[in-house]
């Protein structure tokens, strides 16, 4: 059996296609449906209209590949504005697929699922655009799950690429996560992950059979945020992987140092496995 999933994050959106227990392929249009999500609590018509456009192709190519099944689930961006259920809605319109909106405790299980399965050891960190999870497993066992609402496209909007506005939007909000440290492997998934990743690999395409894996310390974060925001935007995306990302690469990257170092993290491993994997593992059981 083929099965797809489709994830409709603040930046963008994904599609990956499963079977036989492996990961076929992922791929990414980037959308930014949170723009400006934080300036206004609400989703912006065209950033509506262009991720469920990009949903709908993503939906009719899994279709056409062969895929038996094709989920849809939306994150942050969608549960935490006023007009989440409009774009739910234009996604119904637009090719029939139902989107189902996860808590923010639901997104950490299906990440820390996806990238450990259900009984390793260890925790992950998932930056996203809108909001960033934190989970840690111990003997099969949940020890802390939080979702804080900011993310990369958040903090561009509230603090562009300003470094000492960053921090302090950034320090604004550790306080939600509350007192927790892990001693535990701690990995980085989703988007930021990647693209963190595929910079220390000197790569300007994607993949994963090389960042998989990648070990980043907390000294390589710090430095290399300081790296991005004093670049320009036009020399990131000239020399890095991050194209239409590139604007908001430093600010995200700054961000996994400062959560880093709120959980005393001194190093995290980037998986390419995240909550697409934990999502159809929980609604089927297999990938």
């Amino acid at each position: 059996m083929k099965i797809s999933a489709i994830d409709i994050g603040s930046n963008s959106v994904r599609l990956a296609t499963f079977a036989g227990g492996k990961t076929l392929y992922k791929t990414l249009k980037t959308t930014r449906l949170g723009e400006e999500l934080s300036l206004t609590g609400k989703l912006k018509e065209e950033a509506i209209e262009r991720s469920a456009l990009a949903v709908s192709e993503f939906y009719g190519k899994a279709l056409s590949e062969g895929s038996d099944k094709v989920y849809a689930f939306a994150t942050a961006a969608v549960r935490s504005s006023v007009n989440g259920q409009a774009f739910v809605d234009r996604v119904k319109e637009t090719c029939g697929l139902t989107v189902e909106v996860l808590s923010g405790e639901d997104e950490a299980k299906c990440g820390i699922l996806g990238a450990l399965g259900a009984d390793k050891d260890g925790g992950i960190i998932d930056v996203g655009g809108a909001s960033t999870e934190v989970t840690v497993q111990s003997d099969g066992q949940v020890l802390y799950a939080k979702s804080v609402n900011i993310g990369t496209v958040r903090l561009f909007d509230l603090a562009g690429r300003d470094k000492d506005k960053l921090i302090k939007v950034i320090r604004g909000k550790l306080a939600d996560y509350g007192n927790f440290t892990s001693s535990l492997p701690m990995y980085a998934i989703g988007g930021t992950a990647s693209r963190l990743g595929s910079i220390k690999h000197k790569l300007t395409e994607y993949h994963p059979e090389i960042t998989d894996g990648t070990v980043l310390t907390l000294e390589e974060m710090y430095r290399l945020s300081d790296k991005l925001l004093s670049m320009t935007v036009e020399e990131i995306r000239a020399t890095t992987i991050c194209g239409s990302s590139a604007e908001i690469v430093g600010g995200g990257c700054l961000l996994m140092a400062e959560v880093m170092y709120k959980f005393g993290v001194k190093e995290i491993i980037v998986s390419e496995k995240d909550n697409l994997e934990g999502f159809v593992l929980l609604k089927e059981g297999r990938l």
